[in-house]
């Protein structure tokens, strides 16, 4: 009896890890084939693709459409911070924050709090505590904030920017360090501990993404924390970047350094200015560099859309001011191993290109036209992105409605969305020079 017992166990057993075999394999084959959307292929990488959310643009149809759809994580964009959640020293306030994590957990997403303690968006009567009253104010401060949101939140950005640029390495002016001295970081990360602890800690700053004084002075502390046991769970590194900082080329070398050290690492705040294909390729090696790092649990961008953005004359997110998407989220979508996107609702492999050429010229001004052709699909709509040197300006333009962020136009069909495979259509526009005479940057076209 016990043999047979036995045996027909183990074939019972052979037979539940084959049905276990057969369904993973079924839902690694279903992520694949629905992984068409930032948070959905980065998932299927093991990761997570968030954004900033404000919730003053809850209210707004085509925000909320493309948030839902896109991102997996959220994080509040200043409904967190000191001056939101605290303004009167005792006096909490939490309904805006609210807001945007009940709209994240009702959609499924994470959240990662953003920020408890940063010199910045500090109500006045902060800075104007004696050290003992600070020490007490920042504790509270982390405890009543924490505890509000306790088990709701994935990663916290415990403190935030508390190094200076430049060479030096040496911490940043505030009324924390100046006040409490260098100890107060270790401080709150303890306390933080405390007050939640299922939560990541993490520590965040900017212009760290690569190898220098700065990365290494915040690299160093993490390494004593977690040499002596102070609660440290992840690093954020910002990634703000334009043409003057843009992405570093050991930024993945940088981020396994810090990963090596036992932590997990985040792009916590992903804008990267300009437009088009060199926009796109940035983005790419951003999350090709996380993805090369096993600890590099997810990617946040600054915003939804770039009319939202904090740099919105720079056009640095990948949706543009009418939520169309941009060559840059095509690029993060294939960077994550996914397909169809945001530009192409359908699903489809419809594409188009967008070529300029100036058809007239005089001195204060020129007129230029941009040639809309279908690839091997045909198309129901299009959106292509023109970026004008200042101080041109376009005086008027025919064949397009334009809208504009900045000197960048995004320029969508008037009449002429629908081309057959491989047809062309065409719009224009008249530029006052200014005493400039450069030819507008097209940004590339996308199926919208």
């Amino acid at each position: 009896m016990r043999m047979t017992s036995f045996r027909l166990s183990r074939a019972a057993t052979a037979a539940l890890v084959a049905a276990a075999a057969l369904t993973a394999a079924a839902h690694s084959a279903e992520a694949a084939e629905t992984a068409d959307t930032l948070g959905s292929a980065a998932a299927a990488q093991g990761r997570y693709f968030g954004t900033a959310v404000a919730a003053s643009h809850l209210g707004e149809t085509d925000y909320v459409s493309t948030l839902n759809r896109e991102f997996d994580s959220a994080t509040p964009e200043n409904e967190m911070k000191w001056d939101a959640t605290e303004p009167t020293r005792g006096t909490f306030t939490f309904s805006a924050a609210d807001q945007v994590v009940n709209h994240a957990q009702a959609q499924g997403m994470d959240v990662r709090g953003h920020t408890l303690v940063w010199h910045s968006q500090l109500p006045s009567w902060v800075g104007g505590l004696g050290a003992a009253d600070l020490r007490s104010a920042m504790n509270n401060h982390i405890n009543r904030v924490m505890g509000h949101y306790k088990g709701q939140i994935h990663s916290w950005d415990v403190v935030n920017e508390a190094f200076q640029d430049g060479g030096s390495g040496a911490r940043r002016s505030s009324p924390f360090q100046d006040k409490l001295g260098d100890g107060y970081i270790e401080e709150a990360f303890r306390t933080a501990r405390a007050a939640d602890p299922a939560a990541k800690l993490c520590y965040n700053d900017y212009n760290t993404d690569g190898v220098n004084a700065k990365s290494t002075a915040v690299y160093n502390m993490v390494k004593d924390f977690k040499s002596r046991g102070v609660p440290i769970d992840c690093v954020g590194f910002q990634g703000h970047f334009n043409s003057n900082s843009p992405v570093p080329s050991d930024l993945r070398a940088n981020l396994q350094r810090f990963a090596d050290l036992g932590v997990d690492v985040q792009i916590t705040e992903l804008d990267i200015e300009g437009s088009g294909a060199a926009q796109a390729d940035s983005y790419a090696r951003v999350v090709e560099a996380c993805l090369a790092v096993d600890r590099c649990t997810g990617i946040t961008v600054w915003g939804v859309t770039d009319k939202y953005s904090w740099r919105s004359g720079g056009t640095p997110l990948l949706f543009d001011g009418n939520y169309a998407a941009k060559p840059a989220y095509d690029a993060v979508l294939s960077a994550l191993g996914g397909s169809g996107g945001g530009g192409n609702p359908g699903g489809g492999t419809a594409t188009c290109t967008a070529t300029y050429t100036r058809t007239a010229d005089w001195s204060s001004g020129y007129n230029g036209q941009v040639t809309i052709t279908a690839g091997s699909e045909p198309i129901g709509s299009w959106a292509a992105t023109l970026t004008f040197a200042s101080p041109q300006r376009v005086q008027a333009t025919w064949n397009a409605a334009p809208t504009w962020s900045g000197n960048v136009m995004t320029a969508r069909p008037s009449w002429n969305g629908t081309l057959a495979a491989g047809a062309s259509t065409s719009f224009g526009f008249t530029v006052a020079k200014n005493g400039s005479d450069a030819a507008p940057v097209v940004g590339g076209c996308t199926v919208s």
